[in-house]
């Protein structure tokens, strides 16, 4: 079977729109690129504020407890450490850990209504921004760089609400806190945190939320200061945080990057009490 043959018109007019079809497709584009996806972080309702009638746990602290170490971090250049009350309370001497089998000593100076402490050192290192008026969300993220079991580690969390933490025993007193619940930690670490306490809980901005205070390894929790009491630690305390402190973009991809650069450079630093 023979196909008739097309008239030259034909073809010559069929290169003609090939041609024009190229050209079009190599025009430059000013089109918006497409919107950005939905977040895969979406945050729950926003915190309320503390309530006597929020859940509550209750810690048993003994009269004379043995020497400890735990976390401290720079609030301020010239020498403004925070940590956990426990970690200093009581303690005869405290130092920070600037290298091995190297300390700075400190004054200790503890907030007596609050489960937060302040650090005095003669200079310090970079500190780290505080956030302590910002909204709080169900399911933000918490980063805690320190120490744990006294080797360098971190956990990350994410907020479940507040709770009152009583103590009873030495310094009696109630007072909020945040609970966190532990989403991830240093690959490897098993067991215990014991050791972070003192650790600051970090935003996804680098900034100081709380201090980082207990766990409860059952139920997998963490328990942080909450906000209002490192202020009023500050106050109480007579101490200062640098206004311009800038932090560092946190992510759970990155989170121990960052740890391990907060710690080389003392940001971020071991506590310990040398004796009771």
């Amino acid at each position: 079977m023979k196909f008739p043959r097309l008239p030259d018109w034909v073809v010559y007019a069929a290169i003609v729109v090939a041609v024009l079809f190229a050209a079009q497709g190599r025009d430059e584009r000013a089109d918006a690129p497409p919107a950005p996806p939905k977040s895969s972080d979406p945050l729950g309702e926003a915190l309320g504020p503390a309530s006597p009638f929020d859940p509550a746990v209750v810690v048993d602290v003994p009269a004379k407890a043995a020497p400890a170490a735990g976390t401290a971090f720079s609030i301020a250049r010239s020498g403004v450490w925070m940590t956990a009350r426990h970690v200093v309370d009581g303690c005869a001497r405290v130092a920070i850990v600037v290298g091995p089998g190297t300390g700075v000593a400190v004054d200790v100076r503890i907030d007596p209504n609050g489960e937060a402490a302040l650090l005095f050192t003669e200079g310090g290192a970079a500190p780290l921004p505080l956030a302590l008026t910002d909204p709080l969300r169900r399911g933000q993220r918490a980063f805690h760089p320190g120490f744990p079991q006294g080797s360098p580690g971190e956990a990350s969390s994410r907020l479940l609400g507040r709770e009152n933490l009583v103590v009873r025993g030495h310094g009696a007193r109630t007072e909020p806190v945040l609970v966190w619940a532990e989403t991830g930690r240093t690959e490897g670490l098993k067991g215990t945190l014991g050791g972070l306490s003192g650790a600051p809980a970090l935003d996804a901005q680098g900034r100081v939320l709380g201090v980082t205070i207990a766990e409860s390894p059952r139920r997998g929790r963490i328990y942080t200061t909450a906000p209002e009491v490192v202020g009023a630690a500050l106050t109480t305390s007579g101490g200062h945080a640098d206004a311009n402190a800038a932090g560092e973009a946190i992510t759970p991809q990155n989170y121990f990057y960052v740890a391990d650069d907060l710690r080389r450079e003392l940001q971020v630093a071991q506590v310990v009490c040398l004796d009771r």
